[in-house]
């Protein structure tokens, strides 16, 4: 296989900064798992615990592996915060050394593979991601391994790459089918600018069995419900296309920091012209054509994150050689100030009550906040219905964090199981017929169409976060129904929805 391997690609690679990577890791280990327990669940690892409980092969809007981690973690490490988020901890820390490794694979010596672990690691989008448990947390490691991967493909010409590639392309259709993306952004790139020789390879047909093979299982659930994902893809693109694709270019600048633009700028730019590394080229290549791909799709920004990591690793190298003639002053200012800034914006460091200038960059920070307050005014909605009326009482609620939140906190408070028609909530309802009683309802402050629905609404109850925070559920309204407009079980279709 050797004689496949391109002829400026290096034969052998430096010495992996194991001590030094690992150090760093561990100090950004500690630093997430210091902040992991304040402010609270956000809303979507509510609905993530949720489905945790009632596991599967998939659900109308993803796969099966971010529910299926979430419920590992809470079992080996506790059902709480803390415990929850052991597990995007343990992701941030894979990223930390897997950029160590996409710098060592394309040259880089100790010093530039820590410096790139660094940077990666303060950055924005990733700090975020690594707090909490998302489908992106996972996406991140995965699409970044698959680089790696891809990179160590192209210097080797080794087509036996192609199978744990595939093996783990099929891991990340299992948490997010925008692993797509990235494999059409480097197939085509590779196509357009080589090495074509990897493409000839028979490996490549036996790595995509192999993708296809571990994706098997989600794939089927999915053809089984006539493909829910692409229902709630279409609502997403939608609602928001038009935004996402207004705020795309200015999320590419901040997203890591505005202060690393310079050094995936370089990044880009040396993977594009140095002769050196002709064969990781098609890595420059790959991240313009998946920003149009994401682009066209009406797509978030942070999709074509893990590309620009890409980036970044690679202009750590320039940026160093430059520091040595220019001095260290401007990089250590810019690295100081992400350092500070970029904690503030993602991760739980400022009160509560003075979130308002973070959320204004990432609305996500407030989504932490407020879960059990709802479930108070909730309590207290639940309190205005008779004793003798409440065995046939249903709670309902719009939407899957409201839901999350009541499965969470409201056997705490007496309240029974909620209902809700959002996402993959209206898989596991309806309530029975025969609970035909009053229905307190919990909708946002403008959500009035839900009441619909319902008969003899009255509003019995409001949420306050306690905080001030301006987040999807201040001020939510707790609405008392006298009852249901038919029976649950021919309301139910109109009472789902994905978006």
């Amino acid at each position: 296989m050797d004689r496949e391997r391109d002829d400026d690609a290096p034969h052998e690679l430096p010495r992996f900064a194991t001590v030094p990577v690992a150090s760093l890791a561990v100090g950004f280990a500690a630093v997430l798992t210091a902040l992991s327990g304040r402010y609270g669940y956000h809303r979507d690892e509510l609905y993530f615990l949720a489905a945790g409980d009632h596991l599967a092969w998939g659900y109308v809007d993803q796969p099966p592996l971010t529910p299926l981690i979430a419920r590992a973690a809470t079992a080996l490490f506790g059902d709480s915060t803390v415990g929850l988020r052991v597990a995007a901890t343990i992701a941030f820390v894979a990223v930390v050394f897997v950029v160590a490794l996409l710098a060592r694979e394309l040259g880089a010596d100790r010093g530039v593979q820590v410096l790139a672990a660094g940077l990666a690691g303060l950055g924005g989008q990733p700090l975020a991601v690594g707090h909490m448990v998302s489908t992106a947390t996972f996406d991140l490691l995965v699409w970044l391994v698959i680089c790696w991967l891809v990179l160590r493909l192209l210097r080797t010409g080794n087509g036996r790459w192609w199978l744990p590639v595939g093996l783990c392309v099929g891991v990340g259709l299992l948490n997010k089918y925008l692993v797509a993306l990235l494999v059409v952004a480097l197939l085509a790139a590779v196509f357009a600018v080589g090495p074509r020789r990897v493409l000839r390879s028979p490996w490549l047909l036996a790595g995509a069995a192999v993708a296809l093979a571990v994706a098997a299982p989600n794939l089927w659930w999915q053809a089984g419900h006539d493909w829910p994902q692409w229902t709630v893809a279409e609502g997403i693109s939608s609602d928001d296309g038009t935004e996402n694709r207004i705020l795309f270019v200015p999320q590419q600048l901040i997203y890591l920091s505005p202060l690393f633009v310079p050094v995936w700028v370089a990044g880009w730019l040396r993977l594009w012209r140095d002769p050196a590394l002709r064969w990781a080229r098609a890595t420059a290549v790959a991240y313009p054509l998946l920003c149009v791909l994401v682009l066209g799709l009406g797509g978030k920004g942070y999709y074509a994150m893990p590309l620009l990591i890409v980036l970044l690793v690679a202009g750590c190298e320039p940026v160093l050689a430059w520091t040595r003639r220019h001095g260290r002053t401007w990089p250590v200012v810019a690295v100081v100030l992400s350092a500070a800034i970029n904690p503030m914006v993602t991760l739980p460091v400022l009160p509560q009550s003075a979130l308002a200038v973070p959320m204004a960059l990432n609305k996500e920070q407030g989504e932490q906040v407020g879960w059990p307050a709802l479930a108070d005014a909730v309590s207290e909605g639940w309190s205005e219905i008779p004793a003798r009326e409440q065995a046939r009482a249903v709670i309902f609620t719009q939407n899957y964090g409201e839901a999350g939140a009541l499965d969470r906190y409201g056997s705490a408070r007496g309240l029974p199981k909620p209902y809700s028609g959002h996402m993959s909530y209206a898989d596991w309802g309806p309530p029975p017929d025969s609970d035909d009683g009053p229905v307190l309802l919990v909708r946002q402050e403008d959500a009035r169409d839900i009441e619909r629905y319902f008969t003899g609404c009255r509003q019995v109850a409001q949420v306050d976060n306690g905080h001030g925070v301006e987040n999807e559920e201040q001020e939510a309204a707790i609405v008392l129904c006298s009852g249901t407009t038919q029976p649950w079980s021919g309301l139910w279709p109109s009472l789902r929805h994905y978006y």
